[in-house]
């Protein structure tokens, strides 16, 4: 099992192409996070071999088209590599705690949060019933028990009222979008799992997790998830997350997970999703083993950072 703080080294030589918003914030969120530009750390472009260069233009500042950057040997171009071998649809984000800007990679942006809701739902938790609900807590996030949710659940009052308990919770993790139902829209399914999560949203709210008051419990469970739940981000020693999947009507999976990684600057915030073509889970976990090897290949390209004081 890999630990979190790889020593910086060589990128693969090949380049790669990926699509950014024309002067956007992804643009200089990826460019500040792979040159190693970011939370205090001194800029060192060629130390993290972040060798960029624009190589399309956009056609004018409204439009939303998009510029077209190149950065050679970097994480960026293994994501555009990774995505050339695998069948479906794949996604990332990534941001330091306590930042205020994220990177995106990949085509996949939003869905269901399944699981992955579970960790505000125990912040929420935690704060109604200070000291209770602790075994349910456990087994929410550590083996994704849905039983132990739905008690967490029902312990902040109506649907209406826990909804906007959980929303609470993301709204202070700078969220500002993310809606949770407050009633379920699947038999087989809870109302907060079918939240629809963007990846941009939940590694934002995973920048701040730390951060937030009574969040201590959850962050120290997500670092206990079993082990046979550890893969994608669960391959690094040093992580903290939860994973989430499930099916759509057609039966066609979508596995996803959010978390912490330490590096040698301090932690960054990932947030993963892979929708395979098949449709199957196994194929989806191993969309996202691959995504995390490339994270871990590059980990010295990215800037970590902390809470503020």
């Amino acid at each position: 099992m890999r630990t979190g703080k790889a020593a910086r080294g060589a990128g693969r030589s090949s380049g790669g192409v990926i699509p950014l918003k024309a002067m956007g914030a992804t643009t200089f969120a990826v460019l500040l996070l792979l040159c190693g530009c970011g939370s205090g750390a001194d800029a060192n472009p060629e130390e993290a071999g972040a060798a960029s260069s624009v190589t399309g233009g956009a056609t004018g500042g409204d439009t939303g088209e998009s510029l077209l950057v190149t950065i050679p040997g970097t994480l960026a171009a293994s994501v555009v590599e990774l995505q050339g071998t695998v069948r479906g649809g794949l996604g990332m984000a990534i941001m330091p705690v306590g930042g205020q800007r994220a990177a995106t990679f990949g085509d996949w942006r939003t869905g269901p949060a399944w699981s992955t809701m579970k960790v505000p739902l125990v912040i929420a938790a935690a704060r109604n019933s200070p000291g209770s609900y602790t075994s349910a807590a456990s087994s929410a996030i550590t083996a994704s028990d849905n039983s132990a949710a739905d008690t967490l659940w029902q312990s902040l009052g109506t649907g209406k009222e826990a909804a906007q308990a959980v929303e609470q919770v993301l709204r202070e993790g700078g969220d500002t979008a993310t809606t949770v139902p407050d009633t379920t829209t699947r038999s087989d399914a809870s109302a907060f799992g079918q939240s629809d999560w963007a990846l941009a949203d939940q590694v934002r709210f995973a920048s701040q997790l730390p951060c937030l008051p009574q969040s201590e419990q959850v962050i120290t469970l997500m670092s206990k998830i079993i082990s046979s739940q550890r893969w994608g981000l669960g391959t690094f020693t040093s992580a903290e997350f939860k994973g989430g999947w499930g099916p759509d009507a057609q039966g066609q999976y979508l596995v996803r997970q959010f978390g912490l990684v330490s590096t040698d600057t301090g932690q960054i915030a990932i947030a993963m999703a892979a929708q395979p073509d098949s449709g199957t889970f196994a194929d989806g976990m191993n969309m996202l083993d691959k995504l995390a090897d490339v994270v871990a290949e590059h980990i010295g390209e990215l800037t970590g950072g902390s809470c503020p004081a």
